[in-house]
């Protein structure tokens, strides 16, 4: 096995983050521009650099020497979406691209060279094709290893084969990116990449650790390290258009069952299976319809049809929802559909019942709730979810059906005779099991009053005036307390005024079997919840 590293050809695209906030935003980069990342400068444009503003100089600073500079806040996402484009056109002309970082991909030079005439004629033409396709200024450097090609790009040079560790020696050991070890180097009087290349390995490693030793490889151009090939993504998007609309939902089932197996095969070839579908149509007046359809499974071909008939069945009929009030019908036919996997996984097997049934009841059953989804709606469909909280209210969350299953708060409170599960945040003040059968989306207002007809009142110390006798509900006629628990405070968010909340909580059974959840708050009882 040798240590020699793979002949490396590296694009790198100067002041990239000022060419980034030109293409994203507008900012001219012929002027004075520079990119300030914490109040420093972390690149400027050759104006700039005229008008003497450097890499790490003070925002003050840098105004200081060129007072007409404009100043762009360093965004690292705006920079990687800028440079796909120039990666993309890489790709057009070689494969197995790496990005060494926005502004800068690296390839392996053996493939280009053969098929292009040469390092030097690759060099070339990626770069003129860069230029034509991206408009986009680039040089390359080819050497032995990312490293040392990165830094050959800095004066567009080709290094020999076997040249890296003479083209490294001469560099200062600014070279290298560690401005901290730079610095501690120089002091030490180790001023070239040589002089720290010359220096014994072992002695690097104690005296400047796991990093140190690192560096001090590259320095003798010992960068072994393969390339990290970016591997395109595929367009698993699949598309239909129609010459003539279709506004009728038997047309439209059998074009979208069509499309559907189309996407189910392309995933296939992929080893992918789809769990968030995405259906888009275009109508012929222009207008655009979308809707996202979720599983907690992996959609079959049969399964992905299904979803699709059904959307375009709600969409061209416009059934009502509740009530008579549902979606409008399209004012024309539908001219585009497109299926867009937008949740895929590796493609895996579900696991059924262990005699059948539970998996086909499952289905049937979800099957069922999707199509009603598909005529009123996501939102019509919700299921319950159990979190963390201190009231009922508190701990369910309504989700569609078929969307991910997450808790609004964090820690799901333990079933009865359950205990509480590692890991969870407990929630002191919490109501004791059992929970209650029915929580009110709206509480009940209510009246307590004591053996002698008063109201029961409840001081800010949590006394209770006296013991609950009635309760009145609204204008109901009252009813009579056999036995109650309590009060349970609850004092949430006293830091924030208007989120505040202070009460107290009651458990009461009535003379007619039943049991019920008060809460007093300001002085007014509420029914929140029943018990079964």
């Amino acid at each position: 096995m040798t240590d020699t590293p793979a002949r490396t050809l590296l694009l790198w695209c100067p002041d990239w983050p000022v060419l980034a906030a030109e293409i994203v935003d507008g900012v001219p980069a012929t002027g004075p521009v520079a990119v300030l990342h914490a109040n420093r400068v972390v690149a400027c444009s050759e104006r700039a650099r005229a008008e003497g503003v450097r890499r790490g100089l003070r925002k003050r600073e840098a105004q200081g020497r060129c007072p007409q500079l404009t100043v762009v806040e360093y965004d690292p996402g705006r920079d990687a979406r800028a440079f796909e484009p120039v990666v993309a056109a890489v790709e057009e002309l070689v494969a197995g691209v790496e990005v060494v970082r926005p502004g800068a991909c690296a390839v392996a030079a053996r493939g280009p060279s053969r098929y292009l005439g040469g390092e030097e004629a690759a060099a070339e033409q990626i770069i003129e094709h860069v230029a034509q396709t991206c408009a986009v200024e680039a040089q390359v450097g080819i050497a032995d290893g990312v490293f040392a090609a990165g830094l050959a790009a800095r004066t567009g040079r080709v290094v020999p084969p076997g040249g890296t560790p003479t083209f490294l020696a001469a560099l200062p050991v600014e070279a290298l990116g560690r401005p901290a070890l730079a610095d501690l180097l120089r002091r030490l009087g180790v001023r070239t990449l040589g002089d720290f290349a010359a220096l014994p390995a072992g002695d690097v490693l104690a005296r400047f650790g796991f990093d140190g030793a690192l560096t001090h490889r590259l320095a003798a151009g010992r960068d072994h390290r393969p390339l990290a090939v970016r591997r395109p993504p595929a367009d698993l998007t699949v598309t239909a258009e129609y010459d003539e609309p279709v506004d009728r939902v038997d047309a439209a089932a059998f074009a979208g069952r069509a499309l559907a197996e189309q996407l189910h095969d392309q995933l296939a070839g992929h080893g992918l299976a789809c769990t968030r579908l995405g259906i888009e149509a275009v109508t012929a007046h222009g207008q655009e319809l979308h809707r996202v359809w979720r599983h907690d499974g992996l959609l079959t071909a049969a399964a992905i049809a299904d979803r699709v008939r059904w959307q375009l069945d709600g969409w061209l009929t416009g059934s009502s929802g509740r009530g008579g009030v549902g979606r409008a019908r399209p004012t024309a036919g539908i001219i585009r559909l497109r299926l867009i996997p937008d949740g895929v996984i590796a493609q895996a097997g579900l696991q059924p019942g262990l005699w059948g049934e539970t998996g086909e009841e499952r289905e049937r059953a979800h099957r069922a709730l999707s199509r009603v989804q598909g005529i009123l709606g996501p939102e019509a469909v919700l299921t319950a979810v159990l979190g963390g909280g201190r009231s009922p209210a508190d701990q369910v969350r309504l989700v569609p059906w078929g969307d991910e299953r997450l808790p609004a708060r964090p820690g799901e409170p333990p079933r009865p005779g359950e205990p509480a599960r590692p890991g969870e945040p407990p929630w002191p003040g919490r109501l004791p099991p059992p929970a209650p059968a029915v929580v009110l989306p709206t509480p009940l207002a209510a009246v307590v009053h004591d053996a002698d007809g008063a109201p029961v009142v409840v001081s800010a110390r949590l006394q209770v005036s006296a013991p609950p006798a009635r309760l009145t509900i609204d204008a109901a006629r009252p009813m009579e307390i056999t036995g109650w628990a309590g009060p349970w405070p609850v004092d949430e968010r006293w830091w924030a005024p208007a989120e505040a909340h202070r009460r107290a909580r009651f458990q009461v059974g009535l003379a007619n079997g039943t049991a019920l959840l008060l809460v007093v708050e300001a002085g007014q009882w509420l029914v929140e919840a029943i018990y079964d």
